[in-house]
């Protein structure tokens, strides 16, 4: 099962490569990472989507918290959450086809962002599931390229007031 796990970490040179190097040496499953500045100085948020059974989770969730910059863990995957991703996502197309893309990207909310004669690349924004829909839809058309940011979370509600407080304490 996936897991979305969330970490606040100090803004420090080589927090990154701590939560890097510890998913590689211990052969832990990564589907994405992402980092990224918060609402507070000198913290930054990594949203890490992993999988394995009960047991490495909680694994991967104590070793994530023995980690020197870590300053919060918490697995999004047991609360609500709102994830999202962006995807850009480069078609081939013909004169026959453009009318069609452009519908697709409209059923997606998606933006045409580049065109020229043989390619259109559309960016779409959403849940995971929203992406992996576009890309099947898409996929008849021919993608030449494509490129995913991996998922970005955060706890819904009041519930995200909670966790400001725990690292301003």
């Amino acid at each position: 099962m996936k897991h979305t796990i969330s970490i606040l970490l100090e803004n420090r040179f080589g927090a990154f490569d701590r939560v890097a190097n510890l998913f590689s040496g211990k052969g832990f499953n990564l589907h994405s990472i992402t980092i990224g500045e918060t609402e507070i100085k000198d913290v930054m948020r990594m949203t890490i989507v992993t999988s394995g059974n009960d047991q490495i989770i909680d694994q991967v969730l104590k070793q994530l918290n023995r980690l020197i910059d870590t300053l919060k863990v918490i697995d999004l995957s047991e609360h609500e959450r709102t994830e999202r991703e962006l995807a850009l996502i480069s078609v081939n197309y013909q004169k026959g086809t453009l009318e069609e893309l452009k519908n697709i990207s409209d059923i997606f909310r998606g933006k045409i962002v580049d065109i020229n004669n043989k390619s259109i690349m559309i960016e779409v924004t959403g849940p995971p599931a929203k992406i992996n829909a576009a890309v099947n839809v898409l996929m008849p058309y021919g993608i030449k390229e494509m490129a995913r940011t991996g998922t970005v979370a955060l706890k819904r509600g009041e519930q995200i007031n909670a966790l400001k407080e725990d690292v301003t304490e």
